[in-house]
């Protein structure tokens, strides 16, 4: 099992948001493209690349997530945390 990964992410208030996103993402859309357009994170300007981490270093509800993806894979439903909803990427 991987200690650390590489990902991407869409964060967005609404989960509707969210939605819209994953089915832009189906038809084709790029998820960097997306990232910078609508993420609210600062993640977003560098198109939702979050860059290396390992475990405990994100909320938990994201990581399962993140490190339940294969390289290349995105999430099929929205992420709820505190935060917001995600839309994850997993790069690497």
């Amino acid at each position: 099992m991987a200690s650390k990964i590489k990902a991407a992410h869409i964060l967005v208030e609404k989960h509707s948001q969210a939605l819209k996103m994953l089915e832009e993402l189906e038809k084709g859309a790029d998820f960097g493209k997306l990232a910078k357009q609508y993420s609210t994170c600062p993640s977003g300007k560098r198109g939702g690349d979050l860059g290396s981490f390992g475990r405990g270093q994100m909320v938990k509800p994201f990581e399962r997530a993140a490190f339940a993806l294969n390289v290349g894979e995105t999430t099929k439903e929205p992420v709820k945390t505190q935060f917001g909803y995600h839309i994850i990427k997993r790069l690497g």
